[in-house]
């Protein structure tokens, strides 16, 4: 085996297990920095929806409240006005989604599914959990959800959820006497749930681990190559001629110059032995020969 296939075959090794660490490391950051982007995006949205339920509740409401008596306006409830909000969002941004998922809503649409059931029953069963952040299958794919619980602390919101014969007549000519009451004060009757999509981000991210693996493969490649070259020019070549000379010098042919003596490499200082060698066993041939 010769002298460039060790160091090849060294160089080879090293390079591919370099090549998986940085490949296992840069995977690894990438996907986290996606997901990441995901839960910031999430987080907007979740708190664009609690800035609106907030804006409606302090400055729509109020004005509002007394045509209750005469006409129910969705436009009144913080949950409505969040929900058409987004919803408004939604028609540019058709994947992202956001639902106040309540378990019983006076509004049909805010019905939990099972999923969201057991995401509010886990803040209903532990009441110090203020957030889930998990991932989920959807139908566009692989999600992202955070979901923040919605607690009754405005004693106000009983109004038209204690109990049917206390709610406004008009609410219930809309929704009807069937859902959305026996709420209670305190009481975790839902969750806000935003829901993002995972898949471009992702994509994202392979692609950013494509590029990534097939530059580091090129870098290699390049210095593969530039390191060859100067091993066979500053080594192998060297010491081929050594050993060409070598071959020729043990036969008698004394003919050969002798290599350059230059510098402080070891190739140099090899060179210099090898032409002392050769001057020794030139004068020890001639006084044989005499």
């Amino acid at each position: 085996m010769g002298l460039r296939l060790k160091f090849n075959l060294v160089l080879i090794v090293v390079f591919l297990a370099g090549f998986a660490a940085a490949g296992f490391v840069s995977r690894q950051l990438l996907q986290e920095n996606a997901r990441d982007e995901v839960i910031r995006d999430a987080r907007l949205m979740l708190e664009s929806a609690s800035s609106m339920r907030a804006y409606t509740v302090d400055q729509i409401r109020p004005h509002l409240i007394k045509q209750m008596d005469e006409v129910f306006l969705p436009q009144t409830v913080p949950a409505y006005a969040a929900t058409e909000t987004i919803n408004t969002l939604r028609k540019k941004y058709a994947e992202y989604s956001y639902k106040e998922a309540t378990l019983n809503p006076t509004n049909p649409r805010n019905r939990t599914a099972d999923w969201e059931a057991d995401v509010v029953n886990r803040f209903r069963n532990y009441p110090d959990v203020k957030e889930v952040v998990a991932e989920r299958q959807s139908s566009t794919g692989r999600s992202l959800f955070i979901a923040k619980p919605i607690q009754i602390t405005n004693p106000a919101c009983l109004q038209c959820h204690s109990t049917a014969a206390a709610a406004p007549p008009t609410m219930i000519k809309i929704y009807g006497e069937a859902n959305g009451f026996g709420w209670k004060h305190n009481e975790i009757v839902g969750a806000q749930m935003v829901t993002v999509p995972m898949e471009v981000p992702l994509q994202k991210a392979e692609r950013a681990f494509t590029t990534f693996m097939g530059s580091l493969a090129a870098v290699f490649v390049a210095v593969f190559i530039v390191l060859n070259i100067m091993l066979s020019w500053l080594i192998v070549r060297p010491i081929r001629r050594m050993s060409q000379s070598a071959d020729k010098i043990s036969t008698g042919e004394f003919g050969e110059p002798e290599f350059n003596e230059k510098g402080g490499d070891e190739v140099a200082v090899l060179g210099s032995s090898f032409n002392r060698m050769r001057r020794s066993l030139e004068k020890a041939m001639q006084m044989i020969g005499e």
